[in-house]
């Protein structure tokens, strides 16, 4: 191929000559600090294979210690979290990263929504991908609007492209620090499901909504990124929610 002769001028680089905006992404990304994280998944032992997927695409970031999915097997929901955790304190290695996510057996979330996670782990220290219950009429699991007293876990109408405060979450893709395991005011065990009749009442609690109670009243706060669209696989129906 004939090219005609060019004076190339110097050139100080893309990233160079918009060295404010490389920066600030880099600031944002988080991509010098210790992003070591651990991946965990309670299944009942057989993931379809869009999520398996959906699990394979997800990108990592660079040269940091990311390491799992591990897996639960078998076990019920609260149990297999707890247990995990557990074994993950106990760990020498293990105990000194930085995160924990939670994925399940039938979330699939985009390729860089863990990349996106950690963008707002300096103000949250739960932030969950954007996901909905299954069905028609499904609803977000972005659980209590924390400007709204009394407290409650009702959910909130997502708001497109912004990291929103919940007072409760899912499980589903969340991104939690690991310190937060580690503080006793935070009681044990930290994922239960709840149903009960007290003289206060009835009382009926997921896992993950028993855990956010918990947590908050230890002064942890949590947030939805609803940039990180993550789809609820419906596997008997092949509807992905």
């Amino acid at each position: 191929m004939n090219q005609e002769p060019k004076i190339y001028m110097p050139d100080l680089g893309v990233h160079n000559k918009n060295l404010d905006v490389s920066i600030d992404r880099l600031e944002k990304s988080k991509t010098y600090k210790d992003l070591s994280t651990i991946i965990i998944c309670p299944t009942r032992g057989v993931i379809p294979a869009r999520v398996v997927q959906s699990f394979m695409g997800m990108m990592r970031p660079m040269n940091q210690k990311v390491i799992g999915p591990i897996f639960a097997i078998g076990m019920e929901v609260g149990a297999a979290y707890n247990n995990i955790i557990e074994s993950i304190l106990a760990n020498p290695e293990l105990s000194k990263f930085k995160y924990i996510l939670t994925i399940e057996e039938d979330n699939m979330p985009p390729a860089d929504g863990l990349l996106k996670l950690y963008e707002s782990m300096d103000e949250y220290d739960v932030v969950q991908g954007l996901y909905w219950t299954k069905g028609e009429g499904g609803q977000p699991m972005t659980y209590g609007d924390p400007n709204v007293m009394p407290k409650n876990f009702i959910p909130q109408i997502p708001k497109t492209g912004q990291v929103m405060q919940c007072n409760g979450l899912g499980q589903g893709f969340n991104l939690f620090k690991l310190d937060m395991f580690k503080d006793p005011d935070i009681p044990k065990p930290w994922f239960k499901t709840v149903q009960e009749v007290t003289s206060g009442g009835a009382r009926a609690y997921t896992q993950d909504l028993y855990f956010y109670e918990q947590a908050a009243k230890a002064g942890y706060v949590f947030a939805c990124d609803c940039r990180v669209l993550v789809g609820h696989y419906d596997y008997q129906n092949d509807i992905i929610w």
